[in-house]
């Protein structure tokens, strides 16, 4: 039996819908937020302990570090945050050993005469902070304008003052981010050598700083080392 032209043209079309409602329904649904970061990786740990500022023995492990300071060093990109301080760790170990890691293993004392120790911030807090020493905002040329005098065509804010400041635009500030969580120390039981970055909050001028003292208490044992400002 022979279907008139107009039927099979719409029987066709009918069978193209179903089979695209049906791949569409076999896609994956879109990853969460949690998929999507990346998880901390670290650094690559150096060749030896004896490449950091010092190292000690915590039991059968080196403890390794290396104070940063404001900066944010990942193998992707240099950072800055004004609101911590950064300390590269890294834990070296036998062949095949293996140690449970924690930031919250390590503490830092800033300064001799202060008493307080700093607890490692997990990255959540650290990241609002971040910054892109290399990203600077566009020249604003109505604001140039205004101070000579020319109208701004009434950018300016309601009561007469500057505008706020451009921010960094939100792909730049994700892509930053992750790529400073991927550099900080890895959590869980690791194969040895790891590496990565702690961070501490302190407002202070580095040149405040005249003595660094990081102490590790963790699953091999406790070690504290002085570091350079």
């Amino acid at each position: 039996m022979r279907f008139p032209p107009a039927l099979r043209t719409g029987a066709l079309v009918t069978t193209v819908l179903m089979g695209a409602l049906f791949l569409f329904s076999q896609e994956p649904s879109p990853p969460t937020p949690d998929a999507l970061t990346n998880k901390a990786k670290g650094v690559p740990p150096r060749v030896s302990p004896a490449e950091y500022q010092a190292h000690a023995e915590a039991g059968t492990v080196t403890v390794a570090a290396e104070f940063i300071g404001h900066s944010v060093p990942t193998p992707d990109g240099t950072f800055s945050t004004e609101d911590y301080v950064v300390v590269e760790v890294g834990l070296f170990g036998a062949p095949e050993a293996r140690l449970n890691l924690s930031p919250k293993d390590f503490s830092l004392r800033i300064n001799e005469n202060k008493k307080a120790t700093l607890s490692s911030q997990p990255f959540e807090v650290v990241e609002h902070s971040l910054k892109d020493p290399e990203w600077s905002p566009p020249v604003d040329k109505d604001a140039d304008k205004s101070s000579t005098g020319i109208s701004t065509g009434g950018k300016a804010g309601q009561d007469g003052g500057k505008p706020p400041p451009p921010k960094m635009p939100m792909p730049l500030v994700l892509a930053m981010d992750q790529k400073v969580q991927k550099a900080r120390l890895p959590e869980g039981e690791r194969a040895l050598p790891q590496a990565g970055l702690l961070f501490f909050a302190y407002h202070g001028k580095a040149q405040s700083i005249h003595s660094v003292e990081l102490t590790y208490s963790g699953a091999s044992g406790k070690a504290t080392l002085a570091l350079q400002p």
